[in-house]
């Protein structure tokens, strides 16, 4: 059984840097792709960032890269969002993900909620001016 669990999330100030993280149990996790999904207050979730399962190939929604890198400890069985340069733009639950496989063959796969089967409970990150 796969379970994640998201930590790093809290209020902090616009401009600030945080480093979120997902530690993933249930086997096989370097077999998986991991991704970052964000859900602000009355919006859908929207990808984030998604990482294979060697952390050779990343993934960025487009407004976010540049400020966000994702990256995976397989030893560890964690993957991890930095964020910087956060504004009130970044206010949202973050969930981490687990896909099915360690990489697809389409790129788009990697940004689709449809490719992650497991899911965790979310962080919170809120960000004041």
């Amino acid at each position: 059984q796969v379970h994640l669990v998201e930590s790093g999330g809290g209020l902090v100030q616009a401009g600030d840097s945080l480093r979120l993280s997902c530690l993933y149990s249930g086997g096989s996790f370097n077999y998986r792709s991991m991704g970052w999904f964000r859900q602000a207050p009355g919006k859908e979730r929207q990808f984030v960032a998604a990482i294979g399962g060697s952390g050779s190939r990343r993934f960025y929604e487009d407004s976010v890269e540049g400020r966000i890198t994702i990256s995976r400890d397989n030893a560890k069985n964690m993957v991890y969002l930095d964020v910087s340069s956060l504004n009130a733009d970044d206010t949202a639950l973050y969930y981490c993900a687990a896909g099915l496989a360690a990489s697809y063959s389409r790129e788009y796969m990697y940004s689709a909620e449809t490719s992650y089967p497991f899911w965790g409970q979310g962080t919170q990150v809120t960000v004041s001016s």
